[in-house]
């Protein structure tokens, strides 16, 4: 889990990735989210604050000592932010207990499986908490156009079928939203 004791190891990961996608810092699906104005430094004392105060589900993980990846999930009012807002809003029929935001692997470990064991870790931490509704919004990516692998910052499609996820609706032309229901221990 991101907590304060492992924010040098997720700090290092994303200082090695140039911020995360020029600067995110992991921080798109917060209430503050990122955008003009707001600097990559100013992300990363966001997130910090976040971790410090305990208002973030982020799973990590590691290869031997060495974190190459996470999945950030939470309840909806830790994580209110998610891409085709206005789209989602049209056809919501009730909040999810839990959304998946962002998945992350290190450019230099992908294709061995990390966004698969993030994604897993994630559900078992949500079924520890008790379980629920659970919400990702992932790319489409069967009979689309090969894409820079930044757009599947949500993670394939694919991925969350693995787990008992199931389309829900179209909210852009390659987004979905994706439910599963989780049981709690």
């Amino acid at each position: 889990m991101l907590t304060p004791q492992t924010w040098d190891d997720f700090a290092a990961l994303v200082e090695a990735n140039n911020g995360v996608w020029g600067g995110c810092w992991c921080m798109g699906f917060h209430p503050e989210g990122v955008g003009d104005g707001q600097t990559r430094e100013e992300n990363r004392e966001a997130k910090r604050r976040h971790v410090t105060r305990g208002t973030v589900h982020q799973v990590l993980v590691y290869d031997g000592d060495r974190c190459v990846g996470w999945c950030q999930f939470g309840p909806p009012p830790e994580l209110p932010n998610i891409k085709n807002r206005r789209s989602y809003e049209q056809g919501v029929d009730g909040q999810p207990d839990w959304r998946i935001g962002c998945i992350f692997t290190n450019a230099k470990d992908r294709g061995k499986g990390i966004a698969a064991a993030a994604v897993a870790t994630a559900i078992d931490e949500i079924r520890r908490a008790g379980g629920g509704v659970v919400e990702a919004y992932p790319e489409q990516t069967e009979q689309r156009p090969p894409q820079r692998g930044a757009y599947l910052h949500t993670g394939p499609e694919e991925l969350y079928a693995r787990y008992g996820f199931e389309r829900v609706r179209k909210i852009a032309k390659w987004r979905w939203v994706m439910r599963t229901e989780i049981a709690g221990e």
